[in-house]
């Protein structure tokens, strides 16, 4: 008897956004396509009609979106049963589940419920420090409550997120995550294996050959949100430090939008702002740059820091967090213990010239092997 065709379906919690979670959505997505493999994706959309383009499916939009400019993928409306329906062919033969957090598994189950004839397992991959982001907004308080307090909320707020999530992560049968950290995480709450989830990055795009810069002018890059779980308050106390060694010929170049983008422009004496590129203009704006400075203690991979370094960029970053996997210390980058550290190793790559053309030249070759 032929074994049926394996069919994965893929449920993101984002995708059209622009942040490192849903560009790695769309690279899995296309990496399917490429190979030919029966592959469908359902995500959220930004209309409240269901859409199906080719292998994805939009699943309607819920009202409202966060400060994280998400287009509302992790708020979720259930599917009808006439949807449901409409899909049972597709589910019928053996079906692998794929999802990147429990919100879009929530909506998973729910058109499964109604497919009794599908037989599934569930892979989940994990994505986003939902501990630490909890912990910083329940922490988050009003300054008229005691510091201890406000830690004391922080820390029940991660901690509970933490186990609400690892139930979720308990449930699947295969699991992954981007850096060893999170592997222990999950492995330790779950009792299961997780397998590292590694990504690439375009290297045709984000080339150093689309540098165009011929001054003299040190140029400290960063590419990201501009939001609280991004530490980007820690670029201002970067500046006063440079600034405060006597180090005057540089500037920040800060690609990006955010709640927070108002008080830097306000706090930051020698930056540029440049709000959201894409494409090609992105990739002049890393290749112009001399050094990438990324202070996030919270993401769990660093997409932007494995572009910097394809772009032939040396990354400095902090000692916690994913981006510390990416970065090989002394050789692509460097990976800093505090604010002070960040400050000299940026300082040492702009007075020391021969550091940072081998630095360049490492950091590109690390990239070209990312897949």
């Amino acid at each position: 008897m032929t074994e049926p065709a394996l069919r994965v379906a893929f449920f993101p919690c984002c995708y059209n956004e622009i942040d490192g979670v849903a560009h790695t959505s769309r690279q899995f997505e296309s990496f399917a396509m490429r190979r030919g493999l029966q592959f469908l994706t359902v995500h959220g959309g930004t209309e409240n009609d269901l859409q199906k383009v080719g292998s994805t499916v939009q699943r309607p939009a819920a009202a409202g979106e966060s400060d994280f400019r998400w287009t509302r993928s992790t708020i979720l409306t259930w599917p009808s049963g006439a949807t449901c329906m409409r899909w049972r062919r597709w589910f019928a033969s053996s079906t692998r589940i794929f999802c990147t957090s429990p919100a879009p598994a929530m909506w998973a189950s729910s058109v499964l419920r109604s497919l009794t004839a599908c037989t599934f397992h569930l892979a989940a991959s994990w994505h986003t420090n939902v501990r630490q982001y909890a912990e910083q907004r329940g922490s988050a308080m009003p300054s008229f409550f005691p510091a201890g307090f406000r830690k004391r909320v922080g820390a029940a707020f991660g901690h509970g997120s933490l186990l609400a999530t690892l139930r979720f992560y308990h449930a699947a049968q295969v699991l992954f995550a981007p850096n060893q950290e999170l592997i222990d995480v999950i492995e330790s709450g779950t009792g299961k294996s997780c397998y590292a989830m590694h990504r690439g990055v375009d290297t045709d795009l984000f080339d150093p050959r689309r540098r165009e810069r011929s001054d003299d002018r040190f140029v400290i890059g960063y590419v990201g949100r501009l939001t609280v779980e991004k530490n980007i308050r820690d670029l201002v106390d970067i500046e006063q430090i440079l600034i405060q060694k006597g180090f005057a010929n540089f500037g920040f170049l800060i690609v990006g939008q955010g709640a927070e983008e108002p008080w830097l422009r306000a706090s930051m004496k020698k930056a540029d702002f440049t709000g959201v590129l894409r494409g090609e203009t992105l990739a002049r704006a890393y290749a112009n740059m001399d050094v990438f400075a990324f202070p996030s203690r919270n993401d769990t991979y660093g997409n932007v820091v494995l572009e910097a370094l394809a772009s032939g960029v040396p990354a400095v970053v902090k000692d916690s967090g994913g981006p510390r996997f990416i970065v090989r210390d002394s050789e692509t980058g460097f990976v800093a213990r505090d604010l002070h550290e960040f400050a000299a190793r940026i300082q040492s790559l702009a007075t020391r010239p021969a550091q940072p053309e081998a630095m360049r030249a490492a950091g590109r070759a690390h990239a070209m092997t990312a897949s």
